[in-house]
């Protein structure tokens, strides 16, 4: 067994103490930047946390709760015109992949949103509210290669937990409401194939939204040491946006807030579908992703790590 060999094994191994001793003084420990934090570790940390254990339950729990309510409640009823809150809940029961349109519909714009700023806010600020983010700094653990994998775990947390809704609530309502093709509210029926590749664009699109609160409580997440404050900031913004949204006053400007193209993917409920807005506010959200994360990169590289 070769020298490097035997500084790799765990001194709580038997003998090894022994063959340690029998080293010769001055071998120096071996290190690799790009072993540091690695992505598989840093997944199954944040997989065993509490948080991240409710968060997923939450989303498998809520399409069952809203399966049941339309089913004690009965179906719903009225006259649906437009693509809008009251025309999906209107054939919410009509089919699988109504449920599922209404069940994005109603979290997209809240419950995504705390779930989003969860993982990402939580991330780095949960490390300096432990005490243990200097000592992560301190083995060294590079801080660029820190905030990327960092980055990259929450990052997928989030997708998945935005994949994990649509496909759950599917299941669900097929089991509650059948597997009928899907109705659009405008009045067109989209056979299996087409009405899925729709479902997996509106995913898409989704996640693309979510980049922006996703970059926001990452930059919050790098600026305090209390997660709370980091989830909490993302979320109050993201309402703040919501509500200025809301004043017509605000035209044009308003059309640049984050929140205000949320539902744009109902243009997808339509024969013929119009891209424009989609690709617009695509866009837009990469730019505001684009220079939250660069700020926050910025900020944490220049920031001295007392917690």
């Amino acid at each position: 067994m070769t020298e490097r060999e035997l500084s790799r094994l765990a001194p709580t191994r038997r003998g090894v103490h022994e063959r340690l001793a029998g080293l010769g003084p001055g071998v120096p420990p071996d290190f690799d930047p790009r072993r540091t934090l690695r992505l598989r570790v840093e997944f199954v940390r944040q997989l065993k946390r509490r948080r991240t254990q409710i968060a997923f339950a939450l989303l498998i729990v809520l399409p069952i709760i809203i399966a049941f309510a339309f089913k004690v409640g009965g179906s719903p009823s009225g006259p649906p015109d437009e693509p809008g809150s009251a025309a999906l809940v209107s054939l919410a029961t009509s089919g699988a992949q109504n449920f599922t349109l209404f069940t994005e519909y109603a979290s997209v714009g809240f419950l995504l949103v705390v779930v989003v700023s969860l993982f990402c806010g939580d991330t780095v600020a949960s490390e300096a509210n432990w005490s243990s983010l200097r000592y992560l700094l301190a083995q060294p653990v590079p801080r660029s290669r820190l905030l990327r994998q960092k980055l990259i775990v929450a990052g997928s947390l989030s997708v998945a937990a935005n994949v994990v809704l649509p496909l759950w609530a599917l299941g669900v309502g097929a089991v509650f409401f059948g597997t009928a093709p899907a109705r659009s509210p405008l009045g067109v029926t989209f056979a299996g194939g087409a009405s899925l590749w729709r479902l997996a664009v509106i995913v898409a699109y989704v996640c693309g939204q979510m980049l922006v609160v996703a970059a926001l409580a990452f930059l919050l997440s790098v600026s305090v040491d209390n997660p709370l404050g980091a989830v909490g900031g993302a979320v109050m913004l993201i309402v703040v946006s919501n509500i200025l949204d809301q004043i017509t006053a605000l035209d044009p400007y308003r059309h640049y807030l984050p929140t205000h193209w949320n539902y744009a993917w109902t243009d997808l409920l339509s024969s013929s579908i119009s891209w424009d807005d989609m690709i617009r506010v695509t866009g837009l959200s990469i730019v505001y992703a684009t220079v939250f994360l660069a700020i926050a990169w910025l900020r944490f590289d220049r920031k001295d790590i007392t917690s």
